[in-house]
């Protein structure tokens, strides 16, 4: 008999609908594996927002409480989708009652609320995966095979930009994401955890870094009247340099004032026997040179990656090119079947515990303009 896992859904914000949409496309998308999924409970402190969770996505009740909905006896994973802050208590909560945990990135407001969570993760032994879906984008899934096959060979130089150019306008109200009370820093905790894992994932650790970071808008509209300016506490953009452990040099960029993106998100991986790149902008390729290659023959080529996702993904057809939701579909599939075929989850809490640690060292180095251990 096929294996039923039921979900509880803490946050119903924009988040939380793309995860929602995930858990209902994945027995479509898989063919009905790896299990049976029931949407059980959903959970958001706006009552409207948790009722749209049952008449929109389809979940059974719902809740304003997290704590009512992680103490169910018929809930098996929480997923939780709420603002960096209110993280660590629901995690924590969900553990304690037996509960697989799936929590949008970074996993808590800061490092040490993140070394709480995984000492307690371990002690529970159950399952837990961050969100890191762009390593379920089948690009750079070649990307990462390509570079284990050593088609790249030794490295030299990573660069990853992730911008956005949302914040541009000054005369955008100051919400949640600019307070630093609420998400424990500005644009390096919002775009940086996917470039950054990006780096992880592909290249290697960081062994030092160096880092500078700029707020351009200091005030902004208060949503609650316009008229009046809040202070803003967070950064707009950062720009760091790291060196890795490997002996490789790093750049990586984040921005949310880089006017003319949409969502950029780049890498460029050089090394010794070849180069990978790609831009999130082109999801359907990557880009590869082979040193390799015959003078005269040498050149960039497109690897034609679309949406080859190994089996039993069967749908869309691997020839049909990539939308942003379905790498969520991937994440969220690949962490249901490790539930169910009791694999470790990746990228789990050690690896989000990692990137907590290189983020605050990154903003040790901008305050101290100077180079910082990792």
């Amino acid at each position: 008999m096929q294996k039923e896992i039921r979900i509880g859904m803490i946050g119903f914000g924009q988040m939380g609908r793309i995860h929602s949409y995930a858990y209902r496309s994945i027995p479509l998308y898989y063919d009905g594996n790896p299990c049976k999924v029931t949407l059980k409970c959903v959970c958001d402190s706006n009552e409207a927002l948790a009722k749209k969770g049952v008449d929109q996505a389809g979940f059974e009740s719902f809740t304003r409480d997290y704590r009512e909905l992680v103490e169910r006896k018929d809930i098996d994973v929480v997923n939780i989708c709420t603002p960096n802050k209110m993280h660590k208590e629901a995690v924590l909560a969900a553990l304690a009652s037996g509960k697989h945990v799936y929590c949008e990135k970074p996993l808590a407001f800061n490092e040490a609320e993140a070394k709480e969570i995984v000492a307690a993760a371990d002690k529970s032994g159950l399952k837990h995966q961050i969100t890191a879906e762009y390593r379920f984008i089948p690009a750079v899934m070649k990307a990462k095979e390509l570079i284990d096959a050593d088609f790249v060979g030794r490295v030299f130089h990573f660069r990853g930009l992730y911008l956005h150019s949302g914040y541009i306008d000054p005369k955008r109200p100051r919400e949640w994401r600019l307070l630093k009370e609420v998400i424990g820093g500005g644009v390096l905790v919002d775009l940086g955890p996917h470039i950054l894992d990006l780096m992880h994932y592909l290249v290697g650790d960081v062994d030092e870094v160096s880092a500078s970071m700029e707020t351009f808008f200091r005030e902004r509209p208060l949503p609650e009247d316009p008229k009046k300016m809040g202070k803003v506490d967070v950064e707009d953009a950062i720009s760091a340099i790291l060196r890795l452990k490997n002996g490789a040099l790093g750049f990586a960029e984040m921005s949310r004032v880089a006017t003319g993106a949409e969502d950029e998100l780049r890498f460029e991986i050089h090394g010794q026997n070849g180069a990978l790149a790609f831009n999130l902008m082109q999801p359907n390729e990557l880009l590869a040179y082979n040193a390799k290659d015959p003078k005269g023959m040498q050149g960039f080529r497109k690897i034609s990656t679309v949406q080859k996702y190994p089996a039993p993904a069967m749908m869309p057809a691997a020839k049909f090119t990539m939308g942003w939701v379905r790498s969520h579909v991937a994440a969220l599939y690949s962490f249901l079947d490790c539930i169910v075929n009791d694999r470790k989850p990746s990228p789990n809490f050690h690896d989000a515990l990692k990137m907590h640690h290189l983020m605050e060292s990154m903003y040790r180095a901008a305050e101290t303009k100077s180079w910082v251990k990792v």
